[in-house]
């Protein structure tokens, strides 16, 4: 149990939020108490069958119902394991295709497998399958694609995902995710090093570099960036935000009078200090602060130091001039 829990401390300080565990090894109320860790740490909860005879998957049934975890994974056993689950909300995901042996060997043909797929998609208890494509002896790549196109559940491959390639092949198929284990917890995985902490972010490395889940922008300095201009009344592009632009203008003197249809604009005043001239009333803006001018509302923006470095959050159709026409319009940004 020491193990397990340490195990479950290092998989959630890593940021996993899909934990599962076997019905064995542990005595059940210990695994009750794993289950509610993994739950209280925000994951999804599994628990993986591991004998394949009827009266080992019913037992294994009862004991996710008692334990109390969000999915049942494996098994053969459907029609014996379905009324057990009925009411309790424990989602479902079998094996498709003939599973014997230990560890676990799937057998038959490409079509036989997608067969028994549909079969047992077509049961409303079944939330998803889980497949051991790795554990097949035919065209796996084949295999695990026919199986996604043939059900619209999702499926999970099992057994043997044991680096960033087959994590890719998992992905191209069409799978909705898939489970590793032995190769963490075995130090297997590519990686220098072999604690399990090392491994955990390894896997997810690779996983968020196969679904293009990485960040290529660095972090960036005002100071220096507004160091890379002089002109006034001139925007640069400093960063990309969904359909907004960060954009960082330096002001000097009088602006022109001006208002934008739909966009609103935030001005956040990095250096100096600025005015923000409204119809109605005017607003000092100083050092820190920021004051955000919603569309339709004239507006004219002073710098009451010298120089005032201000930065820009507002759509990317915004013209710095909106309704006005000025030797300042600026039509074409450029990017810092």
């Amino acid at each position: 149990m020491a193990d397990a829990e340490q195990h479950l401390e290092t998989a959630l300080a890593e940021g996993v939020h899909h934990i599962g565990f076997k019905d064995v090894g542990l005595p059940l109320n210990h695994l009750k108490k794993l289950n509610h860790s993994i739950k209280t740490g925000g994951a999804t909860s599994y628990l993986e069958v591991v004998s394949l005879d009827r009266d080992s998957e019913i037992r294994s049934a009862k004991a996710a119902i008692e334990i109390g975890v969000d999915i049942l994974m494996g098994g053969t056993h459907v029609e014996a394991v379905l009324p057990l689950l009925e009411g309790t909300g424990i989602r479902y995901y079998p094996f498709p295709g003939k599973v014997a042996g230990h560890p676990s060997v799937l057998e038959g043909s490409t079509e036989e497998i997608v067969a028994s797929a549909r079969q047992l998609a077509s049961h409303e208890g079944v939330h998803g399958l889980d497949l051991l494509a790795y554990r097949s002896s035919g065209d796996i790549e084949a295999l695990m694609s026919a199986v996604c196109q043939a059900i619209d559940k999702p499926v999970i491959m099992a057994g043997s995902i044991c680096d960033k390639n087959r994590i890719a092949t998992v992905r191209t198929a069409g799978a909705a995710g898939f489970t590793i284990g032995t190769a963490a917890l075995d130090g297997a995985y590519p990686e220098t090093e072999t604690d399990l902490r090392s491994q955990l972010r390894a896997i997810m490395r690779d996983l968020a570099e196969v679904n293009n889940h990485v960040s290529d922008v660095p972090a960036k300095n005002l100071v220096a960036s507004f160091a890379k201009f002089e002109e006034t009344w001139s925007p640069r592009i400093a960063g990309r935000i969904n359909d907004m632009l960060l954009k960082l203008v330096k002001l000097k003197g009088e602006f022109v009078w001006h208002y934008h249809t739909v966009e609103d604009e935030l001005f956040f005043v990095h250096r100096g200090k600025m005015l923000m001239k409204f119809r109605d009333r005017d607003e000092v803006v100083n050092e820190g602060e920021f004051i955000i001018v919603p569309h339709g509302v004239e507006h004219c923006p002073v710098a009451l130091s010298d120089i005032c470095e201000v930065m820009l959050l507002e759509p990317g159709t915004t013209l710095n001039t909106g309704n006005a026409t000025d030797e300042r319009t600026v039509n074409e940004l450029v990017q810092i």
